[in-house]
């Protein structure tokens, strides 16, 4: 992995799994990094944590430095005003709560200077609420990460109204020099893209189980070896796309209706409108003309055929 950006000081407040899972990114990407945590329990567990992440990672290939190296990048800092002096970014992982949240950043905002960048770790948790009013909201945006991070490179960049677009800029590029996938979204809203895709699933799930329509097992079978198969590495969009001849515009006009009739039986009203289909389709062709198609279907099968010997 380059590092894009060795001389950057992170630090993180929490030492539970995603703060010693930042940890091994931030580490690894060749940041100068803290971390701290009020349970002197926690705190004694962290290197040993971190050192174990790091042997797998290397039992893999994936590090291009001997886990010592790395290991040595990482302070572990009782005094939360130590912990956070001089950083460039301070990663909150603390319990997803309020009265706990809002308390520390106000905290942060005596203890860090205006350049510093405060990001939340927050799975549901919008930047206005947990930040809104505490001194630090023009620099503190949500930074949520899939769960471990250092194995699921995805992490989401929340900001609210007053967080300022330098701030969510340089959090990007900081997140982009770590080696993750950093994505936008838009609009403050309760679990952002992740939660709320894989809370779609959650409750068709229980639906399906609830209404004797299968068992649990065979719910967990038809998402492993189907629809998981394709996710992959194509995302929904793609995968409809490629699935229809005529590509996403096609199968909304052919699937349409169907899926509405779906979603009606769950209470859900929202409609795929020809506007919305529209702006979607324009998104995909821009991304596949359709004169490429056949050429990523063929991609798509040999992607899935490769994983059936894996």
């Amino acid at each position: 992995m380059a590092r894009k950006f060795p001389a950057l000081k992170t630090a993180i407040i929490g030492g539970g799994s995603i703060g010693v899972g930042f940890a091994v990114v931030f580490t690894r990407a060749g940041y100068s990094t803290t971390i701290t945590d009020p349970d002197p329990t926690r705190r004694s567990a962290i290197p040993g944590e971190l050192t174990a992440r790091l042997r797998t990672l290397e039992s893999y290939g994936l590090l291009e430095e001997p886990v010592e190296a790395i290991s040595e990048r990482l302070r572990v800092i009782a005094d939360i005003s130590d912990a956070v002096s001089g950083a460039d970014l301070v990663q909150e992982c603390v319990p997803e709560r309020e009265d706990i949240k809002r308390p520390l950043f106000a905290q942060l905002a005596e203890l860090t200077d205006d350049r510093c960048i405060v990001a939340s770790s927050s799975s549901f948790m919008t930047t206005t609420t947990s930040a809104g009013s505490t001194g630090v909201e023009s620099r503190a945006l949500v930074a949520h990460p899939g769960n471990p991070p250092f194995a699921i490179p995805v992490i989401e960049l929340v900001p609210s109204p007053q967080t300022r677009a330098e701030v969510v800029q340089r959090a990007h590029a900081i997140y982009a020099g770590a080696g993750m996938s950093p994505v936008l979204v838009n609009k403050e809203c309760e679990g952002f893209i992740f939660n709320r895709l894989q809370g779609a699933i959650l409750r068709e799930a229980y639906a399906l189980v609830r209404d004797g329509v299968a068992s649990v097992d065979d719910v967990d079978t038809v998402v492993r070896d189907g629809l998981g198969r394709r996710w992959t590495f194509m995302g929904p969009f793609e995968t409809v796309d490629l699935n229809t001849r005529g590509g996403i515009s096609a199968h909304a006009k052919n699937m349409g209706p169907t899926y509405r009739r779906m979603g009606q039986e769950r209470g859900d009203t929202s409609e795929w409108t020809p506007d919305l289909v529209a702006e979607v389709t324009s998104q995909r062709r821009q991304m596949l003309p359709l004169d490429r198609w056949e050429d990523r279907v063929a991609w798509r099968d040999e992607q899935l055929l490769n994983r059936l010997g894996q």
